[in-house]
């Protein structure tokens, strides 16, 4: 029956499809998104199998960590694109948002048991596998989970990697077999299965479909939610259309000087893709294709040789290997590790040179302790601290490379390691559009040695984990509009005009 690999499907309970079943459900937890979707497709693969209708259902919770009309916001816009696109296509796609913690309750419960099959998204991080494993138990029928993550099937990879160098390698001898398959590009164009007009009796009635005011991301709608109301709502646009066309702004604009210039916040050369690949309204694998045909790529120009090195291997112009290398090594290195590792937010999963060398120098002075309230407030005595702080605080976003300081920093001005991780988890899950993500925490826990080696000479603090410093950053980069935006004072930026 299957075009979507093997290696992508996998069943959640030993349960059988049902063929008097009123329809096929997808549930969207992940992957929102209406294009390049694997799981969409193996759904759809099933209703033409089953000669069954398909219904779309994509909830989202209020009672979830860090829960406010920033992240609310952008994933409505994700719905109200996905309504937009479902319309008209004989598919049933049903929105629905908690209007209080506990609502959606029951709701899965009920469709499953009308439903011939269950698909729903892979997803390795934050609470979707504990609610997965949950909603396993209360499907009566086959419940099948979908990986359409990254570029790399998540089950292709048997461990955990050290390095990138280490998983890069392994990528270069095992990718090349699976750039083939990929998700339908458009697999709503001319759908062949019957239509479903409605839900169900009761379930409307009790479960509705999102208001237009929700999906519009009206302030009025979301202030009535019991969410955090105090983190502002991005200016960030959520959904597949934003998505498409960040994707597109920056093939054209932004790829040409990501070689050189992407650690420059000056700049600003990245991607931006990073919220829209975490909330799944983009595809990777649309990502890629995108790239291919502006390069004119071709699977032959990969190279025979495999030495895990970052530039050569794909065949491609130095700024699309460059991007390459982290929409694809670095991003997938973290799924990976989340996949396979139920500890990845742990301080005690670091690797052992690491965790040996801090717990040497926790007992170091600090130069100073800030509390968690200094340090969301942007209070501190460094301008380009703050000044990354306050865009993470407005934009839900950070500049990559500031990324990196931005945490050591915070490592230094914390009591402990161990609670230098616990509050770059949150102050970046609760801000970023991209937190709570396998690629946030590959950044954080870089920060003490995940994914990195021993450095020398052994310093204070920081012992043999590599370190970073404001004032060597500020001689490295351009920084002086970036400054003027965020560094909240003329007098603030002048302090690094080695920078400028």
């Amino acid at each position: 029956m299957s075009s979507v690999p093997s290696i992508r499907v996998r069943t959640a309970n030993a349960r059988s499809i049902e063929p008097g079943g009123d329809f096929v459900l997808y549930w969207m937890i992940a992957s929102r998104r209406a294009r390049h979707n694997f799981a969409l497709d193996r759904a759809i693969e099933h209703a033409r199998a089953l000669g069954k209708p398909l219904l779309v259902l994509e909830p989202l919770r209020v009672g979830y960590r860090f829960a406010c009309d920033r992240f609310h916001r952008f994933v409505l816009q994700g719905m109200a694109d996905n309504a937009a696109r479902f319309e008209g296509t004989g598919i049933l796609y049903h929105p629905y948002v908690e209007p209080t913690e506990g609502a959606g309750k029951g709701l899965f419960a009920a469709l499953s048991a009308r439903a011939a099959v269950v698909v729903t998204d892979d997803y390795p991080a934050f609470f979707l596998p504990r609610m997965v494993k949950a909603a396993t138990a209360q499907s009566p029928v086959l419940l099948e989970i979908v990986d359409s993550i990254g570029l790399l099937p998540i089950r292709a990879a048997d461990r955990t990697y050290t390095t990138a160098y280490s998983f890069r390698y392994f990528l270069q001898k095992n990718l090349r077999e699976h750039l083939a398959h990929r998700p339908c590009p458009d697999p709503l164009k001319g759908l062949d299965i019957p239509p479903l007009a409605k839900l169900p009796g009761g379930i409307v009635e009790r479960w509705p479909r999102a208001s237009e005011a929700l999906l519009a991301g009206e302030e009025g709608a979301l202030a009535a939610l019991p969410i955090d109301h105090a983190v502002p709502r991005s200016p960030i646009h959520g959904g597949a259309a934003a998505g498409e066309a960040r994707l597109r702004e920056f093939l054209k604009s932004g790829l040409p000087l990501y070689a050189t210039e992407r650690n420059d916040p000056d700049a600003d050369a990245a991607s931006g893709l990073s919220p829209y690949l975490h909330f799944g309204h983009v595809s990777v694998h649309e990502v890629f294709m995108a790239l291919a045909k502006r390069e004119g790529w071709r699977p032959e120009k990969i190279s025979k040789v495999v030495n895990g090195q970052r530039e050569g291997w794909w065949g491609a112009s130095p700024e699309a290997e460059a991007f390459l290398d982290e929409i694809v090594t670095w991003r997938e290195l973290g799924i990976v590790m989340c996949s396979l590792r139920e500890d990845y937010m742990s301080y005690d999963s670091l690797p052992d040179w690491a965790l040996k060398t801090l717990a040497k120098h926790e007992g170091d002075a600090r130069p100073v302790l800030y509390t968690m309230a200094q340090l969301e407030g942007a209070k501190t005595h460094d301008p380009i601290w703050n000044a990354a702080q306050r865009q993470l605080v407005a934009e839900g976003r950070m500049h990559n490379y500031l990324r990196m300081l931005w945490g050591k920093k915070v490592l230094e001005w914390s009591k402990t390691p161990r609670e230098a991780v616990e509050r770059l988890i949150v102050l970046n899950d609760k801000y970023a559009i991209d937190g709570r993500d396998p690629n946030s925490y590959s950044g954080i826990f870089w920060v003490f040695g995940r994914y990195d080696r021993a450095w020398g000479p052994e310093r204070p603090i920081y012992g043999t984990v590599r370190y970073m410093s404001s004032d060597n950053t500020a001689k490295k980069l351009k920084l002086k509009s970036y400054l003027a935006r965020w560094g909240g004072s003329a007098s603030q930026t002048s302090l690094f005009s080695a920078g400028k």
